[in-house]
């Protein structure tokens, strides 16, 4: 049986019917394209944001690669996350990771979350090696399981790779004793050989109310057309729970500065998974915030007063460091 599709769209677009896009960007004071890219491991949609106020790709004061989380794509609500880090004067680009949205593989499928990771970062490395961008620094930002894959680009990136630092919202590296699938179930679908992988039929346990405090924000995720709401697949949850344990044997390895914010009542990333990752890490510039009262969707899906808080803190944290490492950054290609 297929998986249940997302309900139609309430609007056209995650903003409402109307402007058009280029005009809605523009509005914004923002340059926006979209592009297919051709990774190693699959085909991926990106976007890309610009201040209009840049004169060049290049004339912004760092770029930042961002990724979003499980189920969700970067064409809806994740976009404003972009866009606030656009509007600050930074350059923003981001993919739809594989499995999800408009890139290529099996909708909601994350079997084999080092490939997935391989192909955001083959995009990422592309646009950071540039010469408009080389010369500039270059920041991670992941978003939930987007946060795991964020730090599995990190830990899997090579030498000249030159990230300044990372940026995690409501980071996946520690699953919720609640969320965590049967290992039972697990274990019997292992049986199959494989052959269960990407079957749709792990319980939910109503993943997207736990991770959304604002029932108004709550109706505009939902109304994705692109948002995966089929059943966890055996495959994906069973990866994400191995990526996870592999990326707290890996906290010791982090020595970029690092900014990690956390609700205190996430319900579907354990808060303990960022303190770990704060205890554990040897970088001399590490920050860790927890929201008393936060679910998961830190800037998606709180209230506004409360996700303007967190766009403070993440603006104030970026914009430091740039101020302290400007200088230090990969040079550029002959």
């Amino acid at each position: 049986m297929a998986p249940p599709r997302a309900p139609l769209p309430a609007t056209k677009y995650f903003w409402g019917d109307s402007p058009e896009p280029d005009e809605h960007y523009a509005s914004l004071g923002l340059r926006h394209t979209e592009s297919y890219y051709q990774s190693p491991c699959g085909r991926l949609f990106t976007h890309s944001f610009h201040p209009l106020s840049a004169a060049h790709d290049g004339d912004v004061k760092a770029v930042v690669f961002m990724t979003h989380g499980y189920g969700s794509d970067t064409s809806w609500l994740f976009q404003y996350i972009a866009i606030s880090y656009a509007q600050w004067g930074y350059a923003v680009y981001c993919a739809d990771l594989l499995g999800h949205g408009r890139s290529d593989g099996i909708h909601g499928y994350l079997g084999d979350m080092e490939s997935v990771a391989r192909a955001s970062m083959s995009f990422f490395l592309s646009v950071r090696k540039t010469t408009a961008y080389a010369p500039l620094p270059a920041f991670l930002l992941g978003e939930s399981m987007g946060g795991a894959a964020t730090l599995l680009m990190y830990l899997r990136s090579p030498p000249d790779a030159g990230w300044t630092g990372i940026i995690f919202s409501g980071p996946l590296f520690l699953i919720p004793e609640k969320m965590y699938p049967s290992r039972l179930r697990l274990f019997l679908y292992g049986l199959l050989l494989g052959f269960a992988d990407t079957w749709a039929v792990l319980p939910d346990k109503r993943m997207v109310v736990k991770a959304i405090r604002d029932p108004e924000k709550l109706k505009v995720i939902a109304s994705n057309p692109m948002r995966y709401c089929g059943a966890p697949r055996v495959g994906t949850m069973r990866e994400l729970a191995r990526i996870t344990e592999l990326l707290q044997e890996s906290f010791g390895e982090v020595t970029v500065p690092f900014l990690a914010l956390h609700g205190t009542d996430d319900g579907v990333a354990a808060p303990e998974g960022s303190k770990m990752l704060y205890e554990r890490a040897p970088s001399e510039d590490k920050s860790l915030i927890m929201y008393e009262g936060m679910y998961h969707s830190l800037i998606q899906g709180e209230p506004d007063e409360s996700r303007d808080r967190v766009l403070a803190d993440m603006r104030a944290w970026i914009d430091e460091r740039v101020r302290r490492y400007g200088s230090a950054a990969v040079p550029a290609p002959a």
